[in-house]
């Protein structure tokens, strides 16, 4: 089957979807990735396993040092109003953080075009090539809003949209990894969120962003977006449990809550 009769399956799926496996009736059914007929319950089960078992063997993106940090940024950090990042800012090679105060950093300081920052801008480019590096994900719709997500590897189209709310199941397991490969950009529409079940956390959900991240206004993010340019909130968006960390460009906040995930 082709990528894109794959991406037309998943396009189809209505809201409240889900794009986990499901097996088929003993009266056979249409297999949920490949599209094809099948009428041998033990054949759609065996796929069912061999999709399991690749979602529990998917490592978590290394981190490193940039893991110590909530916002981190290559040009600037620019913010407008009584935003709270809870958690280390960093910013290398450049050094204009502004608008800190009236923002604040609490449990954590800001380091800008200092060595530790730059330590962490290393460790983020390795992490991004990391994710973008990875090999057979499963194809994901252009906009995902409305969808139930299992742990696994997946892929956007182009750009990526989530309208509304999405729902990332950890299936009980509270070390599943969720990887999500954005080619273009990556945006989250005015008051739309993310939900976390089945022991899904956040610092197992990868974000892997080939141009810019935008949350629109009052929108609720959970996950570390690795952006290859820049990360841009809306007016209240809020990254309940999170990492924004941009390769090149600059982050840029406005009257946000930034909260680090929690270990």
């Amino acid at each position: 089957m082709t990528a894109a009769a794959a991406l037309s399956l998943l396009a189809g799926c209505s809201g409240g979807s889900s794009i986990a496996p499901r097996p088929a009736s003993p009266q056979g059914g249409i297999h949920p990735f490949t599209g094809e007929q099948r009428n041998v319950v033990s054949a759609i089960d065996q796929d069912d396993v061999a999709i399991d078992a690749s979602a529990r063997s998917l490592r978590r993106v290394p981190l490193r040092s940039a893991a110590k940090f909530a916002v981190l940024a290559g040009s600037t950090v620019t913010n407008d109003g009584p935003t709270v990042v809870t958690g280390n800012l960093g910013l290398s090679p450049g050094s204009a953080v502004v608008g800190f105060p009236p923002g604040k950093v609490v449990d954590g300081s800001i380091h800008a075009a200092d060595g530790e920052a730059a330590l962490a801008k290393h460790d983020l480019t390795t992490a991004y090539n990391d994710a973008a590096g990875r090999k057979n994900p499963h194809l994901l719709p252009s906009d995902i809003g409305g969808m139930t997500i299992s742990p696994g590897l997946y892929r956007a189209p182009s750009a990526l949209a989530i309208t509304g709310n999405v729902t990332l199941d950890g299936k009980g397991d509270a070390d599943s990894v969720f990887i999500i490969q954005v080619p273009t950009k990556f945006t989250m529409a005015v008051n739309s969120s993310i939900t976390l079940i089945g022991r899904a956390r956040a610092r197992n959900i990868f974000w892997q962003v080939g141009s810019s991240a935008t949350l629109k206004k009052a929108s609720v993010f959970k996950g570390v977006i690795l952006a290859h340019m820049s990360i841009s909130l809306g007016t209240g968006a809020t990254v309940a449990d999170g990492r924004l960390l941009a390769r090149i460009g600059a982050v840029t906040l406005l009257r946000n809550i930034v909260t680090e995930p929690a270990p």
